[in-house]
């Protein structure tokens, strides 16, 4: 139990996926302009996510170990990846037309987010089983989560704010992704990982 509980900290903190990893950045810097659209996007993010990790530990363990193919992991998860976009998008267009309509071009570019397909091949790489993918997965959602809906916030009041027109713009949205990656990084002594 205690090792979950680490696996669980440690992907939300300490190995932040967009923080600390910077894997993920194009739905972080496209979708943070709003709270709202960055609420819609996480859902996606954490649904997609769980899902592809632990149909990608499945079919990997089960399907490619035992024939030895393991070469195709790469096509494998990419797979699994883009057919769960496909049925967020249906299910987002069909169900909440609003948030399909915000989220735009970075839902379909889900499919390519570096960090699901990241969580794939770390799950593989640190060799976890299926509850600990499971964890991994989750803390990795929630760490993209409490990232994107502190961006979001952040930007929301830096739109207000009076600021030189040399970091109008991206400048700012950059300046303030370091300075909480920062944040996020002093959380590693923190926790002693």
């Amino acid at each position: 139990m205690n090792n979950l509980m680490a696996i669980l900290v440690m992907s939300i903190f300490v190995n932040n996926i967009i923080l600390m990893r910077f894997i993920g950045l194009c739905s972080f810097f496209g979708v943070s302009n709003k709270l709202s659209s960055a609420l819609g996007m996480s859902a996606a993010v954490f649904f997609v996510m769980n899902l592809a990790a632990v149909v990608s530990w499945i079919l990997y363990n089960f399907v490619l170990v035992p024939l030895q193919l393991q070469f195709l992991k790469i096509i494998v998860f990419i797979l699994v990846i883009a057919s769960l976009v496909q049925l967020v998008e249906l299910f987002l267009r069909k169900n909440m037309p609003g948030l399909f309509k915000a989220l735009g071009i970075y839902l379909p570019l889900i499919t390519t987010n570096c960090a699901i397909l990241a969580v794939a091949f770390l799950i593989v790489d640190y060799q976890y089983n299926l509850l600990q993918t499971l964890i991994f997965a989750t803390g990795t959602a929630l760490g993209y989560t409490i990232a994107i809906i502190l961006f979001s916030s952040i930007r929301e009041r830096l739109e207000l704010a009076p600021l030189p027109n040399a970091v109008k713009g991206y400048g700012i949205v950059f300046i303030t992704a370091a300075l909480m990656s920062l944040s996020f990084m002093g959380l590693i002594g923190l926790f002693g990982f």
